[in-house]
């Protein structure tokens, strides 16, 4: 863990400092205590979920292994990248590695939804409703330190999506990833575009009814390369370059 995170519900009010208790069976204590070797007045990387991150400190350690700790925390979280994804529903066992990658990049928001070449089964997984897709965004909000989570919304269909058009309000730049009819390629992106918006296929890609609504939509279709690329790590790759082209890979 970069950071211990805590959920607000968790934190016992009172005058700053916070303050907050760990049962001895909670990962977070195991991790401060058996990887980490914490002991009793040493400082960890702390945050609250959806909100600031700093500083905390182990106040007490009971016998039986519960943590109190206080937390100074005065940092904003991170900035967001500026991109969306609107995703072709993938794999079940590829879906919670996904979305931990995405929050790791801190991707402002994910849309999944069927696609004419996808799996309908893939649909049917429990991840969105059993806490197994929150969990995978906070592990990857944890990778990067960061406190906040993307937000991920679920449509039956493509169609559904481009219908109910969710990014209007923000105007990104709508980009579609195309190997097999693209119309450019991620590297002719104006650095200055941005937000952006990606939508990603299915593995099998999209089909040609599909490319035509995308256009219409106003959707332009940039190819990732020549590879046949499993959904997730079309996801990954697309905004890794994203990132590059408008400059904030690099951010510190």
């Amino acid at each position: 863990m970069n950071i211990i995170l805590f959920e607000k519900h968790e934190l016992t009010p009172s005058p700053p400092p916070l303050e907050v208790i760990l049962k001895p069976r909670d990962k977070r204590t195991i991790h401060l205590l058996k990887v980490l070797r914490k002991k009793r007045g040493d400082l960890f990387d702390a945050g609250v979920l959806e909100g600031n991150w700093g500083t905390g400190r182990i106040e007490t350690i009971t016998p039986e292994g519960e943590l109190a700790c206080s937390l100074e925390l005065h940092q904003a979280p991170l900035p967001r990248s500026p991109i969306s994804l609107g995703v072709g529903f993938p794999r079940p066992i590829q879906l919670k590695r996904l979305l931990r990658d995405l929050a790791t990049f801190g991707v402002e928001k994910v849309d999944l939804m069927g696609t004419d070449l996808g799996e309908p089964s893939y649909r049917n997984t429990t991840v969105l409703t059993d806490g197994g897709a929150r969990e995978a965004l906070i592990q990857g909000a944890i990778q990067a330190r960061d406190t906040v989570i993307p937000v991920v919304q679920n449509y039956p269909s493509l169609t559904k999506w481009l219908e109910e058009r969710p990014w209007s309000e923000r105007n990104p730049l709508l980009i579609a990833a195309d190997n097999l009819r693209p119309q450019g390629t991620f590297a002719q992106l104006n650095p200055a575009a941005q937000p952006l918006l990606i939508a990603i296929g299915s593995e099998r890609g999209w089909s040609d009814r599909e490319r035509d609504k995308l256009e219409a939509a106003g959707f332009c279709r940039l190819s990732l390369g020549t590879r046949a690329l499993r959904t997730d790590t079309a996801c990954v790759a697309a905004v890794v370059l994203a990132l590059e082209k408008i400059g904030t890979l690099g951010y510190a």
